[in-house]
């Protein structure tokens, strides 16, 4: 267990929270209902303990009072859900029983491996691949978005960013897709789509869901999704907004708006900076290239990320967090947390650091071992 330290006053550049005494107890209720190896990620070091970045406190209501009870909280969770689709866009219907095609199906190690079209939006379809394990299931299931499928499936040219492929050798179904339209930096949305770019792929995700919840070999209880970097803000998009995955792990995606660090990037028109008629150039923002889209109103609200994924609660996830989400993170992280004290539930939001942006061997096997508990070992209602 890491140890804790006093409560401490307000410092420059730090605010305790006010629930601080009852966000450590919480901790250390997760950390027992963990596994020894899990544990000490969900709880923040001590540097970071009770402590967070200043700010409103995110968990009020609308009319100022702190949830009460899982009604209030559920009260809560939808102004946060209305006031981001204000400004996002709305969704298309999210599709009930997307068409799945299997184009060529291969024999790989002890699992089959199926190249598949997906319909992902409505008039819209994409290639990937779902692969299922050998033996009797219904089996746990993962999707896994990056840029292209082939890396997630072990048969592109990037190390370590072959999620699918070695949760499918742990006994996972997995479904690897690539960015729509083929392009990250120009994706194409489904005619009608009125949204922002990063929350359509959140739209894709809940569609991806769906189709892996129709297969006969999924616990479509047991659906979780997991990414890196591009792939870990669509993770966190579509894990935040769509609530029937079950738990996710997001691999350095960025988890704070941060506009000195320029893969944070949430100000792109490919994620929340589109605005139709404007290009800006690409990079930090700047007085010649500012904020546009939907980024600008978030940010001149002073709004935060942190209240965007206190969506998850009471859902489990897991930050691999990387040279963009290092361990001051923490101290946005425990805005988030907050959420799941006031649902008097365990605190099921950590993160494992690394020193470069890429995953390890010991980030993915830590991640692995989360998704493991997840969707494996803890109860699911």
């Amino acid at each position: 267990m890491v140890k804790r330290v006093p409560h401490l006053a307000i410092k420059t550049g730090v605010m305790v929270a006010a629930v601080g005494v009852l966000l450590g107890r919480t901790s250390a209720k997760a950390a027992d209902d963990l596994p020894k190896e899990l544990a000490p990620y969900f709880t923040p070091p001590a540097e970071y303990a009770d402590k967070v970045t200043p700010g409103p406190h995110l968990v009020d209501l609308g009319s100022g009072k702190t949830p009460q009870s899982k009604e209030d909280w559920a009260i809560r969770r939808s102004e946060i859900l209305k006031t981001w689709q204000g400004f996002m866009g709305e969704w298309p219907p999210v599709l009930e029983d997307p068409k799945l095609e299997i184009l060529e199906t291969t024999r790989r190690e002890d699992f089959t491996q199926h190249r598949i079209r997906l319909e992902i939006a409505p008039g819209q379809t994409g290639e990937g691949y779902l692969l299922i394990p050998d033996g009797k299931g219904p089996f746990p299931a993962v999707y896994v978005p990056f840029y292209d499928p082939e890396t997630s499936i072990g048969l592109g040219k990037m190390p370590l960013r072959d999620f699918a492929y070695q949760l499918t050798k742990r006994g996972f179904v997995s479904l690897s897709m690539g960015a729509p339209g083929g392009d990250a930096r120009k994706p194409v949305l489904s005619d009608g789509a009125k949204c922002q770019p990063l929350s359509y792929l959140g739209y894709l995700s809940a569609n991806a869901w769906q189709a892996l919840a129709d297969r006969p070999e999924v616990d479509r209880k047991r659906i979780g999704v997991m990414g890196h970097s591009y792939g870990g803000k669509w993770a966190m998009f579509g894990s935040c907004l769509w609530e029937k995955f079950a738990c996710a792990v997001w691999s350095d995606p960025g988890i704070v708006f941060d506009e000195a660090r320029p893969s944070i990037n949430y100000w792109e028109p490919w994620y929340l900076g589109y605005e139709p008629g404007y290009t800006r150039e690409r990079g930090l923002i700047t007085a010649q290239s500012p904020r546009t889209g939907p980024y600008k109103q978030i940010m001149e609200q002073g709004r935060s990320l942190s209240e965007f994924q206190m969506l998850m609660a009471p859902r489990p996830f897991l930050v691999s967090g990387g040279s963009e989400d290092f361990a001051a993170r923490w101290l946005d992280l425990n805005r988030v947390r907050e959420a799941y004290t006031v649902l008097k539930v365990p605190v099921l939001a950590g993160m494992h650091n690394r020193p470069l942006h890429g995953p390890t061997e010991e980030s993915n096997a830590l991640a692995y071992r989360f998704m493991e508990w997840a969707l494996k070992e803890r109860p699911i209602e």
